[in-house]
């Protein structure tokens, strides 16, 4: 089961920015971990708080993607991604770290990261992903950090 050791509810902070040259915003957030499915889903629902428009919330569902390990993630947020959801493939990226990948068009991705390498403290990162072809001297292709949440047990 993915995460399964997380389960429960978690507090602390998620930093926002739109582009890579802004400071992180930060704000309360929080975040619940539950399996489903008899442990073959794991749900990361969490709420952040948008520095202009106020309260958010948004749900990861994992699971399996098949063979080999892989994962695939389901997720929508209602500031971020909304209405249709985003299918990211992906899989373990290393101890309790697992990482998910997805193009939203024209090159532009969007990459999750849910690191449970310390038993005491969940990081949910979101990184928007900015193709060669948009880079700027302001803005490098490649990833950079949007969302950067880090909660602990409540």
């Amino acid at each position: 089961m993915i995460l399964s050791d997380f389960a429960g509810s978690w507090t602390g902070t998620n930093g926002f920015r739109l582009m890579p040259g802004d400071p992180l915003a930060e704000a309360p957030a929080t975040v619940i971990v539950t399996t489903a499915a008899g442990g073959h889903l794991t749900l990361v629902a969490y709420t952040w708080v948008h520095p202009a428009d106020g309260p958010q919330d948004g749900l990861i569902v994992v699971a399996s993607a098949g063979e080999g390990g892989s994962l695939v993630a389901v997720w929508g947020d209602s500031w971020h991604q909304k209405p249709a959801t985003m299918s990211l493939p992906g899989g373990p990226a290393g101890d309790a770290t697992f990482e998910f990948t997805g193009d939203y068009g024209g090159g532009w991705g969007w990459r999750i990261r849910l690191d449970g390498t310390d038993a005491d403290n969940l990081r949910v990162g979101m990184d928007n992903i900015i193709p060669a072809e948009y880079a700027t001297a302001e803005k490098a292709a490649g990833p950079y950090p949007v969302m950067v949440m880090d909660v602990r047990r409540a």
